[in-house]
């Protein structure tokens, strides 16, 4: 074969395959999964702030009631109209706060006789000119401007030295006094308390002051009559004495506003709500009676005690919490748990799963407050038991695997307990029922997996509730018979919820799950139908197949289900060209002798190509399209491979091994690599002559020996004790398939006849087994492939570690 032909046929291959695994990956987005997460935790912060039930709002007193309303838990209520009154009574008791300035009238008393001791010098001193700078200073220390005749009368004040001191003397008992605007209006606030203060220091001062008060106008009525009895004064220097003690009398004693406002502000805030309490099932008001103001008033503190604070850092604060938990949780299950490895319609789906869960919690607890309203004789949390908490993580295992239920449940169930007032019960029973859920549904072999699940998380709801009732020391209660009962409800619930959603998902997004491979393995599906008449030796191999990766999958611990079903499927490409292989020849002429070798082996790796077409076709899902296409992994076509290098001639460029190989890709699960071990074994199994259990386990493990050496299970998860088991199991299974039968004795010139005639056949049957079986290794291969098979197969097998 010429090198222009190889690379035809290479060509022509690579067109069939196209980009292999690639177009069948939805490959995840950095930048997408960032977006996915916000838009989430924004979403299930929308959800979880809102608090509250369906609590109707009465506006004014007479409304009609629509229905029963009781309390659903136990509430201290404010009396507001009696708070009022008490906060307006310590306002009122607060009395009115003057402020007296006790060393007013003293400073008033000396500026006067130090004024009247200043003209007392200017008379002794005859050669100054008397008013030369006298009247402005008069004027400054008086504080009253003076006319001329004013100023002539003081200046003729009579020359005696003792007029200030005794000017003084008598006036300082007008002045020394507490003096007010108007005595008539202070009169009418001593009727009741006064607080007296010292207006320098704030202190308090004693009520006996309040006696001596006197109005501005009594004292100057009073120092007008003092000053009328200094003899030798005219009448125009008691007048200019008068405007001089009139200019610096003012009152002393005023009363502070702000100071006084203050304080009864101080004294209201001090008054502490007057409540009232709320027993929990209390029944606040009745369907078809008119609701009270007092009504009114307990059922506005009702919805308000079930709405959490909706301002911003609240939201922005439960976001960011939000965030963290499940950008963190996927981080860690990213880089710890070997088998969370999420895609994007993964992601996608945890997104869907996680935001309908809490709608239905958020809708449930609506619907729970409604019910804990109308049937007052049931607490109203219990209710919140018969919520499906169970039914994400069940979901999620039944889709996916255990570990990413496991983190879907640690996220949910922490959020749950945000939702319910960050209740840590809440949190325990979400997570217990959760983790009991995905456990009953690992594998889902048959539709009553899920209901025996379903009766599994109310019996863990039942227990917990149970053992945190008497946890916290209480006595046995009707109460929690209907508790419990409302946990059996809730794990019913799960059931119903997973077994009716499982179906739209499968829809949507496009997952095979174990109850879609239930239907799948319904034999008398169309495309095994057809596969039966037109292929029926491949329709053979393929059950055996099932029943070999079937009890393999069962020993290491691989999901039996998906083994079997794929093996039912993974041959369905040879139905568009059933004859090129020789299971379903029917004795024919094998039609590959008139082919190049190239051309057979194009033929032979089409039908991995043409079973995932019809498998998409079929919509089989995305985990028997990948087994499909991986079952052959890269191997060797070793049969056309040879005779392409046989029929080289000399000189000629030797065929390349990478033009008779699989495209692959190579298995990338445990159940793709079951199906490759057992697709070879079973095929190489019906070329034993004499299939005793000896030459059954030498073959078995000579074939797993060559495929871990061509490195075909180097990216799947099988390790060698699974190699082991795996070789013990399909040793089990064909021992049973090629059981002896009791050899009944018959007369001798038969037998010997019979023997003759199986020596003359057995030589070109063999050549023509060997020819026909074009796509695997004979057993007779196997053991003439080897030149000490006895030596080589033992190192080889103790290198898997299969003895």
């Amino acid at each position: 074969m010429t090198k222009e032909e190889q690379e035809k046929a290479r060509q022509g291959r690579a067109a069939i395959f196209g980009n292999g695994v690639q177009g069948l990956r939805n490959l995840s987005n950095p930048h997408l999964r960032g977006w996915l997460l916000l838009a989430v935790a924004l979403l299930l912060t929308l959800i979880i702030i809102p608090k509250g039930g369906f609590i109707p709002d009465y506006h004014t007193p007479g409304d009609i009631a629509s229905r029963d309303i009781k309390s659903p838990r136990d509430l201290l209520v404010e009396d507001i109209p009696l708070t009022h009154a008490k906060q307006e009574e310590a306002w009122g008791s607060v009395p009115p706060v003057y402020d007296y300035q006790s060393a007013a009238g003293p400073r008033a008393v000396e500026r006067i006789r130090r004024g009247l001791s200043l003209l007392l010098e200017q008379q002794k001193t005859p050669e100054m000119p008397k008013h030369e700078g006298l009247l402005p200073q008069l004027e400054s220390d008086f504080g009253v401007p003076l006319t001329l005749v004013e100023f002539q009368a003081l200046l003729e004040l009579p020359v005696d030295q003792h007029i200030p001191d005794s000017v003084a003397d008598l006036l300082l008992p007008v002045f020394d006094r507490p003096i007010v605007a108007s005595l008539q209006v202070f009169n009418v606030d001593r009727d009741q308390p006064i607080l007296l203060r010292d207006q320098a220091d704030g202190e308090d001062l004693p009520k006996k002051l309040l006696a001596r008060t006197i109005g501005l106008n009594e004292a100057m009525e009073q120092a007008k009559r003092l000053l009328s009895e200094i003899s030798g004064l005219t009448s125009v220097q008691q007048l200019t004495l008068l405007k001089l003690v009139q200019q610096q009398l003012r009152p002393s004693l005023s009363y502070n506003e702000g100071e006084t406002k203050a304080r009864r502000q101080q004294a209201r805030d001090a008054v502490k709500p007057v409540l009232f309490q709320v027993k929990k099932g209390e029944m606040i008001v009745r369907e078809g009676e008119r609701v009270t103001s007092d009504q009114i008033l307990r059922l506005r503190a009702i919805r308000a005690s079930g709405r959490d604070n909706r301002s911003l850092p609240t939201a922005l604060g439960l976001l960011v919490c939000i965030l963290l938990l499940i950008y963190v949780g996927f981080y860690f299950a990213r880089r710890n748990i070997r088998k969370f490895c999420p895609d994007s319609r993964d992601l996608l789906f945890l997104a869907a799963v996680f935001l309908a869960l809490f709608v239905l919690i958020k809708v449930s607890i609506f619907i729970a407050t409604a019910l804990g309203n109308t049937f007052s004789y049931i607490d109203s949390s219990a209710y919140f038991y018969a919520i499906p908490f169970a039914l994400g993580a069940m979901l999620v295992r039944i889709v996916l695997n255990s570990e990413t239920a496991l983190m879907f449940a640690i996220s949910s169930s922490i959020l749950v307990g945000v939702l319910f007032g960050n209740s840590l019960f809440m949190v325990l029973l979400a997570f217990i029922s959760s983790l009991v859920g995905a456990h009953g549904v690992r594998h889902c072999q048959e539709r009553s997996s899920i209901y025996r699940a379903g009766m599994w998380v109310g019996l863990a709801n039942a227990a917990l509730l149970i053992g945190i009732h008497f946890l916290a020391g209480r006595s046995f209660e009707l109460q929690l018979l209907w508790k419990i009962c409302f946990g059996l409800f809730g794990g019913l619930l799960s059931t119903v919820f997973v077994t009716g959603t499982i179906p739209l998902v499968e829809a949507i997004f496009k997952y095979t799950t174990d109850i879609k491979l239930l239907e799948l393995a319904n034999m008398n599906s169309p495309i095994l139908r057809q596969l039966m008449v037109e292929a029926p030796g491949t329709y053979h191999h393929s059950i055996l197949v099932g029943n070999l990766v079937e009890s393999a999958a069962e020993a290491i611990h691989a999901n039996p289900l998906l083994a079997r079903v794929s093996a039912y499927y993974h041959d369905i490409g040879k139905i568009k060209k059933p004859l090129y292989f020789i299971e379903n020849a029917g004795g024919q002429r094998n039609k590959h002798d008139k082919l190049v070798p190239s051309m057979s082996a194009l033929i032979l790796t089409s039908h991995v190509k043409d079973g995932v077409e019809l498998a998409r076709e079929h919509k089989l899902g995305p985990e028997l399209i990948d087994i499909i296409q991986q079952h052959h992994g890269t191997a060797l076509i070793k049969f056309f491979y040879d005779r392409a290098k046989s029929q080289v001639e000399p000189g000629m460029l030797q065929p390349s091994e990478r033009d008779y190989r699989y495209l692959g890709p190579k298995p990338q699960t445990r159940e793709a690599a079951l199906i490759m071990l057992a697709d070879a074994i079973e095929a190489a199994s019906r070329t034993l002559i004499d299939p005793t259990p000896a030459r059954v386990q030498g073959m078995v493990q000579k074939l797993i020996n060559n495929i871990f050496i061509d490195g075909q299970l180097d990216e799947c998860d099988l390790t060698l004790k699974d190699l082991h088991r795996i070789a013990k199991s399909f040793n089990r299974v064909l021992a049973g398939s090629f059981h002896q039968r009791v050899d009944y004795p018959e007369p001798v010139h038969i037998v010997r006849e019979k023997n003759e005639k199986n020596i003359n056949e057995a030589e070109p049957e063999k050549v023509k087994v060997k020819s026909a079986n074009s796509d695997r290794e004979s057993a007779r291969d196997i053991k003439d492939s080897e030149t000490s098979p006895a030596k080589d197969s033992a190192e080889d097998l103790k290198r898997l570690g299969i003895s």
